[in-house]
């Protein structure tokens, strides 16, 4: 089941986070190009970049929490007894659950209230409730991937320099 959640998951959201990356890169690239070159920028290129990136940040979310790659404070694991580590995990699961459901719901609040007032970009006039929609489903589905390890624990992550380098012996 998790090798099949984990290859729906890189090809949706870990596919649609890279695609959005190499977008980024060839608008920078054309963009400076006609600025240095032809005096002239891509038009709405601020907009286009920041839409993207919250595609590259917001679709990486869920890989992320899937794979146990996100920032680990593990000075303290050494002192906590074996048996309290999976009630940790699981705690540490579920109150990140509960926060990444908390800020899809205040998503949702505001995709409501921008797709309700037709708020748009400046330049271009994309409409914003659909970004905001997305950031939503994208947090929604990342407090979902954590309350799968509230239930069922995935594999324990060794994380530092233990991981592995490698490098064979």
């Amino acid at each position: 089941m998790f090798k099949t959640l984990e290859k729906l998951l890189t090809w949706s959201t870990g596919l649609m986070a890279a695609m959005a990356l190499f977008s980024i890169m060839w608008l920078t690239l054309v963009d400076v190009t006609g600025r240095k070159f032809f005096s002239n920028s891509v038009p709405g290129g601020l907009e286009l970049t920041e839409i993207l990136m919250v595609i590259v940040i917001f679709g990486a979310m869920p890989l992320v929490s899937w794979r146990s790659e996100h920032v680990v404070f593990d000075s303290l694991d050494a002192f906590i007894p074996d048996w309290l580590k999976g009630l940790q995990a699981r705690l540490v699961h579920l109150v990140c659950a509960g926060v990444f459901g908390f800020l899809a719901r205040l998503m949702v609040m505001r995709a409501e209230r921008f797709a309700e007032y037709g708020d748009t970009t400046v330049h271009l006039q994309l409409a914003i409730a659909p970004v905001a929609w997305l950031m939503a489903g994208l947090l929604l589905l990342t407090a979902l991937v954590h309350v799968l390890f509230v239930v069922v624990p995935p594999a324990p992550v060794v994380h530092g320099a233990a991981q592995g380098t490698g490098a064979s012996s």
